[in-house]
């Protein structure tokens, strides 16, 4: 039983190498011995670079087979993945790759072109390595060079460094609720027992084939390769622009499993579902935000054999819950309980148990509890702390992961969802820090106060409100902060609403009174 990320890959190459592990519109099937005989070449490949135990390996790419070779070559070649969502600017992809000091960046010919200014300000970075031609021999002083499919050739031997399942595997990225965003630390064992653990209830075997939609930056997304590769089914690399190309692929690929974040199923829900694409998809899962009952109903409607499973989960401990189909209608509205190898409880703040029914804080035990934030031990401290409850006489304390969101549990330990304590906003799946996006308003000048504010949207679960109060006698509009807002955020963080204010209310102690300004536009989205 593989204990490290890539030697589940190839144990399932080795027990069935003709089976597909990967599909892509573009670049066809790859089996699951190319796809073990590809990692190994790009292993080497990467010890060549220089990759050493602990080094960061960046990938910049959207889901190309590439992309996966990567994941799984640069934890074989003892390195750490920084998987970089592809929607990125420029200044965030160069907040990602000198936080945690990448080495070797793995991207493509026309990404490289737009991150030619922030390369020089890369202090760490050593060698970039593009999926097709490199433009130059070096860019911004860079040693640049192409990658080449194996094909049929024999990958070169190499020796694999010592690795053990507690080691790095991974760093994603994920908004705090201060600043920019933070690095959190994966290990192997979060990552294959993430992949066992989700692929057991929903009992995903080789004959299974997942749609993967979601970035591969976001664990719930990556998780949808992990598994797949775990139990030897088919993952099928798909990059969407419009809801309806999902459902084209559903049918054109004859998918049995889908995972999706609540506004992408608010958009399938409305859409026409093929008999071909009913007959074959077997179960859809949600997470990134609870999914409105109403998109739920049309959902089961349009997939009467399709088994759906509501999943909550933090990038910090992978998964935590999930509800099974047949307790949906018997449990409206819970998050369900703890999933396999998982401990959840809900804590006061003090640390005790809370009752039946008292809300608490949602503290998860167990084996996916992640490693902390990349060199960020104060937030780390906040976050990661000893889990409650555990027996006077271990010396060694064990940490759990306190989630900052409110939750109650009812009298059958099935858990709900109140509320977050830390201000975040929760939108189209991803969680967005008001500071990340408040910054790119005060750097260009003329604003006195600003702040972000998510508010009730019955698609993106959250929309985000921008308030601005301009600097005296400033002509600011609100198309100059949209036109800055999309010049340097991707598109889940772009305001739905932008509001120049006269007056920004505060809290007794004169600071901004977020709360307040939330209350004040919690109507805006919602229907009359």
């Amino acid at each position: 039983m593989g204990y490290l990320l890539h030697q589940t890959l190839f144990e399932t190459a080795a027990a069935a190498p003709a089976s597909v592990l990967l599909v892509h519109d573009k670049h066809g099937e790859v089996s699951a011995a190319g796809f073990a005989a590809e990692v190994r070449a790009l292993t080497a490949r990467l010890m060549a670079l220089g990759i050493q135990a602990n080094d960061r390996v960046a990938v910049f790419l959207p889901k190309l087979p590439l992309t996966a070779y990567a994941f799984y070559a640069a934890t074989a070649a003892g390195g750490v993945v920084v998987p970089v969502n592809p929607i990125l600017k420029p200044a965030q992809v160069e907040h990602i790759l000198n936080d945690c000091d990448v080495r070797v960046l793995i991207t493509s010919a026309d990404r490289l072109k737009h991150l030619t200014e922030i390369l020089p300000a890369c202090r760490n970075l050593h060698h970039v390595l593009l999926a097709d031609a490199p433009p130059a021999e070096a860019v911004a002083g860079v040693p640049v060079s192409a990658w080449t499919p194996l094909g049929e050739a024999t990958p070169p031997a190499v020796d694999l460094p010592r690795r053990v399942d507690n080691d790095m595997a991974a760093i994603l990225y994920t908004s705090g609720s201060t600043g920019r965003p933070k690095g959190v630390i994966i290990s192997h064992r979060n990552i294959v027992d993430g992949a066992r653990s989700v692929s057991s209830y929903l009992e995903i075997t080789a004959r299974d084939r997942l749609l993967a939609v979601l970035p591969f930056s976001f664990d719930y997304g990556l998780n949808q390769l992990t598994s797949a590769v775990l139990r030897g089914a088919t993952c099928v690399l798909f990059d969407y622009l419009l809801a309806k190309d999902v459902i084209r692929a559903l049918a054109r690929h004859r998918i049995t499993g889908l995972g999706a974040v609540p506004p992408l199923w608010a958009q399938l829900a409305g859409l026409e579902w093929p008999t071909e694409v009913q007959a074959s998809l077997r179960y859809i899962t949600n997470s990134g935000g609870a999914m409105p009952d109403g998109v739920l109903d049309k959902l089961r409607r349009n997939l009467p054999n399709t088994r759906p499973y509501l999943m909550y989960g933090l990038t910090e401990a992978f998964r935590s819950t999930f509800l099974p189909p047949e307790k949906i209608d018997e449990r409206r509205g819970s998050m369900g309980k703890a999933i396999p190898n998982a401990e959840i409880m809900v804590v006061r703040p003090d640390g005790s148990r809370a009752g039946v029914n008292e809300p608490g804080e949602l503290v998860h035990r167990g084996a996916l509890v992640s490693l902390g934030y990349w060199n960020d031990p104060e937030r780390t401290a906040a976050r990661f702390k000893p889990a409650p409850g555990q027996p006077a006489g271990i010396p060694l304390t064990e940490m759990a992961v306190w989630s900052g969101d409110t939750v109650r549990m009812d009298e059958d330990g099935y858990l709900y969802f109140v509320g977050r304590s830390d201000g975040m906003i929760k939108t189209s799946g991803y969680r967005v820090s008001p500071e990340e996006i408040e910054e790119v308003v005060y750097a260009m000048g003329g604003v006195e106060t600003v702040a972000a504010v998510g508010v009730p949207h019955t698609e993106l679960g959250q929309a985000i409100v921008l308030v601005v109060r301009p600097a005296h006698e400033s002509q600011v509009s609100e198309a100059d902060i949209a036109a800055a807002c999309r010049q340097a955020l991707p598109n889940y963080m772009q305001p739905a609403r932008i509001v120049l204010t006269d007056e920004m209310p505060q809290n007794p102690n004169g600071k901004i009174n977020r709360p307040q300004l939330a209350s004040d536009y919690a109507e805006l989205f919602v229907a009359s």
